[in-house]
């Protein structure tokens, strides 16, 4: 979870007007490194957002994935964990998260 861009620019305000670290650390109850980071950060760029976190798959591309099972529609869940190199656990929580189901009609 991480703070909002407003209450993030208060402490920032805060510390503007000539006010330490130690005091915004205690007055707003957060950790004085979180503080010191955005004080930095706003220093150095003047934007005080988040970046953008960069998540990837690791080992099973899903658009890989939902293409085989669309061509294999009747294929194991061990048979596609071997093409992926991979457990069958894995291949399951990705079919999971996709929301395909193994269920048969």
């Amino acid at each position: 979870m991480s703070y909002s861009i407003d209450f993030r620019l208060k402490v920032v305000a805060f510390l503007c007007k000539g006010n330490s670290q130690r005091k915004a650390a205690e007055l707003f109850g957060i950790n004085l490194e979180t503080i010191n980071k955005w004080y930095q950060k706003y220093r150095d760029t003047g934007d005080i957002s988040n970046e953008p976190l960069n998540r990837s798959f690791k080992k099973i591309d899903p658009e890989k994935l939902e293409s085989f099972v669309n061509r294999y529609p009747d294929s194991y869940l061990s048979e596609i964990a071997e093409e992926f190199s991979c457990s069958v656990a894995a291949i399951h929580k990705a079919l999971k998260r996709l929301g395909i189901t193994r269920k048969k009609n």
